[in-house]
């Protein structure tokens, strides 16, 4: 049976760039942020977004993310009823890509709010990637072209470092490339061994 393996960390940790090198080692991935903006344009999720936010969040027929993230990152309760409407569409979403990969031993799971979301629950173990808070900051503002208050907005959004590596199996310090990818190896190498 195919073992999932949870992947997470802070907003900057670079945890899509261990997921895909993850992938360069053979393991399938599945990002659970990409496949949620994805799905976000499908016409149940839309419909649910405009009742439940109304037109503030849309350009016309258009979803315009800018307006729902100002909406949703400024408010907790709102940010929750977002995460109600996407979250159970990743997860069916998940469930049919998982079944595209029952012969593979292991996949990847994704996800910034692994923790928060609940679906840790259903990984055979987590893996968790943190990086120094300055580093996460810089490449944030650098990768979204946003603002360092917006960054640390989304991040006071999150589970903190401590939050995530008290509830997870392993943890990869994700300060230099070299480091992060012999982590990744070991970790891959022990999965392995503890399967067989």
């Amino acid at each position: 049976m195919t073992k999932i393996i949870g992947l997470t960390g802070g907003i900057g940790s670079g945890k899509t760039t261990v997921a895909h090198y993850f992938q360069e080692l053979g393991i399938p991935i599945y990002i659970a942020d990409d496949e949620a903006r994805i799905l976000m344009e499908s016409k149940a999720v839309l419909n649910a977004i405009r009742t439940t936010f109304g037109d503030a969040a849309f350009d016309g027929f258009i979803l315009n993310r800018q307006k729902l993230a100002a909406i949703v990152f400024n408010d907790a309760q709102k940010l929750a009823a977002l995460n109600a409407i996407v979250h159970p569409a990743v997860r069916q979403h998940f469930e049919a890509w998982l079944l595209e990969h029952k012969e593979d031993s292991f996949v990847i799971y994704e996800a910034a709010i692994l923790f928060e979301s609940g679906n840790y629950k259903n990984c055979d173990c987590v893996i968790t990637v943190t990086a120094p808070v300055e580093a996460r900051i810089l490449r944030v503002i650098t990768r979204d072209n946003t603002t360092r208050e917006a960054v640390l907005k989304r991040m006071t959004m999150q589970w903190s470092d401590a939050e995530r590596i008290a509830k997870s199996d392993f943890v990869i310090q994700n300060t230099s490339l070299k480091t992060t990818k012999s982590k990744i190896v070991k970790i891959l190498n022990f999965l392995k061994i503890k399967q067989n």
